[in-house]
């Protein structure tokens, strides 16, 4: 018995220590390839000493940069939000018999300027000459000027043809080519598709005419209204779009700044609507009668969306900030994005205590209003300014554009929904205040703001007296304002024949 017991005690450490043998044989060999990774790793790792390797910025290694691609898709997206936001911010403010005659005028302009941009607005806003140098000489360091323009036009952006091919992918015509850089000279790929940049602008084109139509709220003709969309949008915006924005555009070269869109959106809008208010009749009983708003509730919905929307507004105009500060969606687009939500704090509390000191009662519509009142401010300014300055703008704003709407009591000009004031006043201040505070890619100072000065001037001038003209044209022709019977029965249904509510 003794002697089995040992013969299986033997037998037993024998199959144990060859168990324990093969186990460390399959361990040896899994920790081979992971020496060996190590070992690979470390030779390809520079040294702390060893230069930088040659090439692109790490953010062009590739075709694409899918963070900037990823965030320039969000940014349009919100500015899309931004138009049902735009919609409540209005329509919460009108009389309830014409609240969806509102949300029409709003929402109509995305139909209407989707069709025009991809037809021939992005052609006639961004297509670059084909001569890049011309007779405008060399700068001071001896770089010879691009060309000067006024207007582009690129036959192969017509109905976006140029993004037509789906191969190569960096073709003449592929979908996926990449934009450039937003740089006078020596532009680079900024890593985003030019489609998709397209896309983007197309957000901008679609909002600034809906801007314009509060001010004539109530009392607009809607079929009116959707002409003057196509035609404001051709003669007004693509031109001055070209100018502001364009590499080429004459107002951009002489280095006038706008950021995401004081000049080109918010001046644009608040100029043409006080040009419409001058030509058109105001509203039945005006300025006896009150006009109060249905529903407060759904202007402050309405500030919160566009709040919302305008980082992308903002922050996503990183896009054309030049290489030095690439990546899209890099430290620039942080810089906006702090400082509209800064400025767009700062206001609605300003305009609150500004109220509250005047009118003795802060209200609802007040801080819905200032809040609006100070993104529209920042705007031009939020890739240029430091977060400090743009506390300081955003109180400035608030308080400024309160003000500018109170004088509308005075002056007895009948600006429905208070665009002059908002817009067209804040958008100047921010036009203005960019040459004052701006820290990038210039210093502000007297020379800069003198340069803002004379592009707010330029295209004020040129967006106030097409405005005039093409108001008037329409005016005298099919009309511009619906009769006093609409006017009364409520636009809703006398034009859609339909009613926001239905209470019984």
């Amino acid at each position: 018995m003794t002697r089995r017991l040992l013969t299986l005690l033997v037998l037993g450490m024998g199959l144990s220590l060859g168990a324990l043998n093969g186990l460390a044989q399959e361990e040896a060999k899994d920790a081979k390839p992971a020496e060996a990774s190590v070992a690979v790793a470390a030779e390809s790792t520079p040294s702390a000493t060893a230069a930088p390797p040659a090439g692109p910025p790490a953010h062009l290694a590739g075709t694409y940069d899918t963070g900037s691609t990823s965030w320039l898709m969000v940014s349009a997206a919100l500015v899309f939000f931004m138009m049902p936001g735009l919609a409540l911010f209005y329509g919460g403010m009108c009389r309830a018999k014409n609240v969806l005659n509102m949300f029409m005028c709003v929402m109509v302009c995305v139909p209407i300027v989707c069709v025009e941009w991809i037809a021939y607005g992005y052609n006639m806003a961004f297509a670059v000459p084909s001569a890049i140098t011309s007779d405008a000489g060399v700068d001071d360091k001896g770089v010879e000027k691009p060309k000067l323009s006024y207007l582009g036009w690129d036959p192969g952006l017509v109905m976006f043809k140029s993004f037509g091919q789906v191969t190569p992918v960096d073709g003449p015509n592929s979908f996926g080519k990449t934009v450039t850089s937003g740089d006078t000279t020596g532009a680079v790929s900024t890593g985003v598709s030019e489609l998709l940049f397209a896309m983007f602008q197309m957000m901008f084109a679609i909002i600034t005419p809906a801007l314009i139509v509060g001010a004539v709220a109530e009392r607009v003709k809607f079929s009116a209204w959707c002409l003057f969309v196509a035609l404001w949008a051709t003669i007004v915006y693509n031109p001055v779009c070209h100018w502001v924005w364009n590499v080429n555009g004459w107002l951009f070269q002489k280095g006038v700044l706008d950021f995401a869109g004081g000049t080109v959106v918010h001046v644009l809008a608040g100029v043409s609507a006080l040009a419409l208010i001058l030509i058109l009749p105001k509203r039945r009983g005006y300025p006896g009668a009150h006009f109060l708003p249905h529903s407060i509730g759904w202007t402050l919905l309405g500030a919160g969306m566009l709040m919302v929307g305008w980082f992308g507004f903002n922050a996503g105009s990183a896009v054309a900030v030049g290489k030095d500060y690439l990546p899209v969606a890099g430290a620039t687009a942080v810089m906006a994005f702090a400082a509209t939500a800064i400025a767009g704090s700062a206001a609605s509390g300003s305009w609150m205590i500004a109220e509250w000191l005047v009118a003795k009662k802060p209200t609802a519509l007040g801080v819905g209003s200032g809040m609006v009142a100070g993104l529209v401010v920042i705007t031009p300014c939020a890739g240029h300014v430091s977060p400090g300055s743009a506390l300081f703008i955003g109180l400035i704003a608030g308080i400024v554009c309160f003000f500018a709407v109170l004088a509308k009591q005075t002056i007895k000009y009948d600006d429905s929904l208070d665009v002059v004031g908002v817009h067209g006043v804040g958008g100047a201040l921010g036009a203005l205040l960019v040459g004052i505070f701006a820290v990038r890619p210039v210093m502000g100072g007297m020379d800069q703001f003198l340069l803002q000065v004379q592009g707010l001037l330029y295209t004020g001038i040129y967006a106030f007296v097409c405005t005039l003209i093409l108001g008037t044209l329409i005016h005298k022709t099919i009309g511009f304002t619906v009769d006093e019977q609409t006017e009364d029965d409520g636009l809703d249904l006398a034009v859609h024949g339909e009613a926001a509510y239905r209470l019984t």
